[in-house]
């Protein structure tokens, strides 16, 4: 038997310890306890099936994005891959252009454009980016689509994980996880395919040669996939995910979020198609669950905006369908603020148009728009010639035949084009400074090339120290040039 302390009423002799009674309760098993252990374990959830505008639309991404994801390797360019990250020589091609290490700054430019329209579409709408086009998204909802097909629609799967082992079950549970698993294996494939060139991929594994670090990584991939999107799925955007955690901070009263409109479904309960809810004293929901049964997180939406929700619209989607079966006005859930629930009516599409188009919106706007077309006028007025300079050390200066004074130079020049180049080498910054060494090189299509370059000038022509000169790298047959700082050493 357990005890627990009881107090009076606040307008009763609560505080004093005389009036406090001991009043015996019934045991109850541990197994019932609410809040037992310190883990409960994740309950299943059934997404079901849904149609509707904002089903179209997300399907509309899946099938964008996975086009150009599994399209893009294969397509070719000249002689060569189209898209293709090639680590190894530590060369980036996309399309017509040709990518070093040293013009990281553009990663840098597309990490902020991304962030910055992550903040964008959050201040516009909310989850926009999770609920129709983060790749969790995209996968999740290819992996049901599979198990609908194989399994059918929620009642269906309930009953079939519900029932004995049969050989219905075992036929159905390890078709869905061929397809499955040829699905996460061919993702694992073009993704890797973006790093190495796909057909040379390819090859490997239809020779079996197994022991590549791309196998490893197109199994690794794959797996990932499998167990992302086919096992945790909502796990991942309620636990894992780091946007879910920190978009509060995006947010404000005229974002628009997936929202149910309290005022018009409350009371909710059950009635007939016929029935005049108002006599009942109820609102228009119907208290169906349809909206919980359709959200991939399993959250109910009429509880009010919850972190866990991606802002897929499901609940839009299936909410309309029962208002158009009970002919009632859709939109008792639907994209809206909170601002424009607060007012009667709901604001109108006007007041919501102004209050999203807010100057937060509009900053984020411009700021993006200037950002981007800065990156693309900069990638087009890119000088397809990159030089590196480095000394000799093992000879800083010295005298050689002639009473010249001589330093030695290394330069990396690297051909951003695909075609060869002729460039010619010259130096300027001290009288009568002269290149002893060849004054041309030739560099192969997106190649690079180090060069051994001698610098000479007549001994006793320049105090000694250091001297700043410039190495000027241009083209023979085009206009492209590069001006590069060093230093020439005299000694004391």
């Amino acid at each position: 038997m357990r005890l627990i302390k009881v107090n009076w009423p606040a307008d009763g002799p609560a505080h004093h310890p005389s009036t406090m009674k001991v009043i015996p309760i019934t045991p109850v098993p541990p197994d019932e306890e609410e809040g037992q252990g310190l883990y409960a374990s994740e309950k299943k959830i059934y997404p079901r099936s849904v149609n509707g505008m904002f089903a179209r639309w997300r399907w509309a991404f899946v099938a964008l994005t996975q086009i150009v994801f599994y399209g893009l390797p294969w397509i070719q360019w000249g002689e060569r891959q189209a898209v293709l990250f090639d680590l190894a020589a530590r060369r980036f091609y996309i399309f017509g252009y040709v990518l070093y290490p040293q013009d990281f700054i553009y990663l840098t430019g597309l990490l902020v454009i991304s962030a910055l329209s992550l903040f964008l579409f959050t201040a516009v709408a909310g989850r926009l980016w999770c609920g129709f086009a983060c790749p969790q998204t995209v996968y999740t909802e290819m992996f049901l689509w599979i198990e609908r097909k194989v399994e059918g629609d929620r009642p269906h799967r309930i009953k079939l994980d519900a029932a004995p082992f049969s050989l219905e079950k075992l036929v159905k549970k390890w078709f869905k996880h061929v397809l499955w698993g040829m699905l996460a294996m061919w993702t694992g494939f073009t993704f890797v395919g973006y790093f190495t060139p796909i057909t040379e991929l390819g090859m490997e594994f239809l020779q079996t040669r197994m022991g590549s670090w791309e196998v490893f990584w197109v199994f690794f991939y794959a797996f990932a996939t499998y167990g992302n999107a086919g096992f945790m799925r909502e796990q991942v955007c309620k636990y894992m995910c780091p946007y879910a955690r920190f978009q509060s901070a995006m947010y404000d009263r005229d974002t628009l979020i997936v929202s149910y409109d309290a005022d018009r479904g409350e009371p909710r309960g059950t009635r007939g198609r016929k029935d005049d809810y108002r006599a009942k004293g109820l609102g228009t929901c119907i208290d169906c669950e349809l909206c919980v049964q359709v959200c991939p997180t399993g959250i109910d939406i009429r509880q009010g905006l919850q972190y866990e929700c991606i802002g897929c619209a499901a609940c839009v989607d299936v909410c309309d369908g029962v208002m158009d079966k009970m002919n009632y006005p859709r939109g008792l859930i639907r994209f809206t603020t909170q601002n424009a629930l607060k007012r009667k009516g709901g604001g109108g599409r006007d007041f919501i148009l102004r209050r999203v188009l807010r100057p937060r919106v509009l900053v984020y706007g411009a700021v993006l728009v200037a950002l981007t077309a800065g990156m693309m006028f900069s990638l087009a007025q890119r000088m397809p010639l990159k030089v590196d300079i480095v000394r000799d050390r093992a000879a800083l200066s010295r005298i050689v035949a002639g009473g010249k004074l001589e330093n030695v130079y290394r330069l990396q020049i690297m051909n951003a084009t695909e075609q060869p180049q002729r460039y010619g080498i010259r130096a300027e910054g001290l009288p009568d400074l002269a290149v002893a060494s060849e004054t041309e090189v030739e560099v192969g299509p997106a190649e690079s090339r180090w060069v051994a370059v001698r610098l000479q000038i007549p001994y006793g022509s320049a105090a000694p120290g250091s001297h700043p000169i410039h190495f000027v790298v241009e083209q023979v047959e085009g206009d492209a040039q590069v001006r590069e700082k060093s230093v020439f050493l005299v000694p004391r």
